[in-house]
């Protein structure tokens, strides 16, 4: 710029010079020599005096451009140096990065902007009809703007095109052919052909959807009963030993069952394939068709994740599991050996083996699932916890009085207060025990009646074992009478012995033996006592000592009545039949 004023002024000079020239020679041919030299000297102190003003206007230019130019050069600068840590507001469209805007525009921020514009494109290039040639560029003083129609999308500025190290027109015109191209690719997405096209395919696939599901159904209902017949023809009864588990008419039921299940997997999996496909077809609900595959493939893709990263624990519980079933066969051969008797450890019965080998069982088992727990998919999870916690708080609650009754059978096996064939009493209740479990045990009395007694409550009572004291020391069979003081005691203890001696079951030795167990006001009272070890035949030892003591008493004439009767019996007869009576 400073060059070309230069040139200028001296031209103007130039011109300044030759024309005081002519004036001269125009002159000089009427004026005197003096007048023109005069003449001469005043054109020169003119020119002298133009040059000196244009080199002062020349001097004032030169210093201004400068200073343009240095504040141009630092305005510059500094933009650099912004853009190094400036990022910039991109315009993104359907993920298509267009350009990044760094400078605001009066009060707008450079992000208000990119969604004025990017609003402005959609809306645009979304439209049914399209004119490419309504996007043009409409320059003004400050500032040039891109155009759609009478709409203005974007304004660019001089700090715009700074920002871009050119021009504002030029970097206006960039933009425009980028904003013409992305909103004649909308319209080829979004325009009136591609949405014939759109409604011409949801047709095809509806239409090819209907075709399919009727062609499974077809298919359902042609092959089902073929193949069931074939089915029959060569299957075999499903068995374990000699229970049949499905036999062939249930496995024709099972199998038109999962038949059935087929086809409704196939016709879902053909809606899984066809619904997402009918959203695909216009850009408005593509969006859709990923969010319908995600709710789909996303569990799938989860629960594959979950199996393959599974694997490595999986093969560390199988091995958990092998090795705990080897020590548990191990144990239960322990056990079998000891409960046989081969194997004695002393101070082991052998009627402790297998409740022992169960509960060394129930902790190999206990402690095979705490090494199992941490390496379940999910074990960590605050819902696997939570209903972790919420099952043992339920079976806690639940089952107090079966874990009593459990523990009152664990003690009760190792006590050993009775076994299943002994009888017992239980309070007033006397039976053979017949089953021993760890929650009850059940008695059969001698009226054949089953009672079951809980653990618990029998491990809080009393119990006798006949049969036990029976074997190790014989149980003694006692009952009483109460004769008057008329009687002697020696005439009534030989009836009792003698009535003992007849009595099958009781023992000779040692031998029975009468106490005297009372003396009331009126009688005295006599208890008999045998012994036996057939603690089985109770009832029946009882029954024939009754009917003995009775025969006794009766033939050796003695009344077995209260003495009560004796002082106001008046003309009352003795309580003897009369045929003792007779033979007395």
């Amino acid at each position: 710029m400073n060059t070309r004023i230069c040139i200028l002024s001296l031209l103007m000079m130039f011109a300044s010079i030759m024309t005081a020239q002519e004036e001269v020679a125009a002159d000089s041919a009427v004026v005197p020599a003096d007048s023109l030299v005069k003449a001469l000297q005043s054109q020169v102190q003119e020119l002298e005096l133009q040059r000196i003003m244009m080199q002062e206007q020349l001097d004032k230019s030169g210093q201004s451009a400068r200073e343009d130019s240095i504040r141009q050069a630092n305005r510059v600068a500094r933009i650099d140096s912004l853009r190094n840590i400036t990022e910039g507001s991109p315009l993104i469209i359907e993920d298509d990065t267009l350009f990044v805007i760094y400078a605001r525009k009066g009060g707008t921020l450079p992000e208000q902007r990119v969604e004025y514009a990017k609003d402005k494109i959609l809306s645009y290039g979304k439209r049914i009809t399209l004119f490419v040639d309504s996007i043009y560029v409409f320059d003004s003083e400050y500032s040039t703007d891109i155009m759609v129609a009478d709409e203005m999308v974007l304004s660019i500025t001089d700090t715009d095109g700074l920002w871009q190290n050119t021009t504002r027109q030029d970097l206006a015109g960039q933009y425009c052919a980028i904003i013409r191209d992305k909103v004649k690719q909308l319209h080829d997405e979004y325009g009136l052909q591609q949405k014939l096209l759109g409604l011409l395919f949801v047709v095809i696939i509806i239409v090819v959807q209907l075709l399919l599901i009727w062609l499974t159904n077809w298919l359902y209902r042609h092959w089902r009963l073929r193949l069931v017949r074939r089915l029959l023809r060569i299957s075999q009864p499903l068995s374990i030993k000699t229970y049949e588990i499905l036999p062939p008419h249930r496995q024709g039921i099972v199998f038109l069952a999962a038949f059935r299940l087929l086809r409704l997997i196939i016709i879902i999996m053909q809606l899984i394939i066809s619904i997402p496909l009918l959203f695909s077809v216009f850009p408005e609900t593509k969006s859709l068709t990923y969010t319908l595959f995600g709710y789909i493939w996303n569990p799938l893709k989860d629960i594959l994740a979950s199996v393959v990263g599974f694997v490595p624990n999986l093969f560390k519980i199988i091995i958990i599991i092998l090795c705990m079933r080897y020590i548990v066969m191990a144990l239960r051969y322990l056990a079998n050996e000891v409960g046989s008797g081969r194997l004695k450890i002393n101070g082991f019965y052998t009627d402790w083996a297998q409740p022992t080998f169960y509960i060394i069982r129930l902790l190999c088992y206990s402690f095979m699932i705490v090494m199992i727990w941490p390496l379940l998919p999910g074990s960590e999870s605050k819902v696997f916890e939570g209903v972790s916690v919420f099952i043992g708080l339920i079976i806690s609650l639940g089952s107090s009085s079966i874990i009593g009754n459990i523990m009152a059978g664990m003690v009760m096996t190792y006590m050993r207060p009775f076994h299943k064939g002994d009888f017992i009493r239980y309070g007033d209740t006397e039976g053979f025990v017949i089953e021993k479990t760890v929650l009850v045990t059940r008695l059969r009395t001698r009226k054949n009646e089953v009672i079951t007694i809980p653990n618990s409550t029998l491990l809080s009572s009393q119990t006798s074992n006949f049969t036990f004291a029976a074997h190790n020391y014989g149980v003694i069979v006692h009952t009483k009478v109460t004769i008057g003081y008329d009687m002697k005691w020696a005439d009534i203890r030989a009836l009792l012995i003698e009535a003992a001696d007849k009595t099958p079951g009781l023992q000779k030795k040692p031998e029975p033996f009468v106490r005297i167990t009372a003396l009331d006001d009126f009688y005295v009272e006599y208890e008999i006592n045998a012994f036996t070890r057939k603690a089985e035949t109770l009832s029946d030892i009882y029954s024939a000592l009754h009917q003995n003591i009775l025969d006794s008493f009766h033939t050796a004439g003695v009344e077995i009545m209260s003495p009560h009767i004796f002082a106001h019996r008046q003309n009352l007869d003795l309580q003897i039949p009369a045929e003792d009576q007779a033979n007395k």
